[in-house]
């Protein structure tokens, strides 16, 4: 696995997830920054504001306010320079088979992930999208 730790932008509306995502990322090393948006909306705000300082996006579906489809539809109007070297992951309790088979579908997603995050999944999910690159 690579040693460049990560800017990493967790999309959650539950505390007690972000606690423990941010936890086992800090306990792991591999982040550089850990940024914690509540809804789409925040993480829409933090981008524009950080694009330069965002390699991982671990998003949620259900959120209130801007849940991860619709802020999806929103990333995708960005400029797009800026969102190719963003690898975002759903990260979710969802076993809607619908909700996988949408994810697979949207090319700004890179991978699924069914919570809870652990410390095994996290390196293989960086091992696969970090392994090899400069960020």
């Amino acid at each position: 696995m690579t040693e460049q730790p990560k800017n990493i932008l967790l999309v959650d509306d539950d505390e007690a997830t972000n606690f423990l995502n941010e936890m086992i990322l800090d306990e792991m090393g591999c982040a550089k920054s850990i940024h914690i948006a509540t809804d789409g909306q925040k993480a829409l705000n933090h981008l524009n504001a950080h694009f330069n300082d965002v390699d991982l996006i671990m998003l949620d579906i259900n959120m209130p306010r801007m849940n991860g489809w619709e802020f999806l539809e929103k990333y995708k109007s960005l400029d797009k320079s800026h969102r190719a070297k963003i690898v975002i992951i759903m990260v979710t309790t969802s076993f809607n088979h619908d909700d996988k088979e949408k994810a697979e579908n949207m090319a700004e997603i890179s991978g699924f992930l069914n919570k809870p995050l652990t410390k095994e999944k996290m390196s293989a999910l960086l091992e696969h999208y970090f392994d090899d690159q400069e960020v």
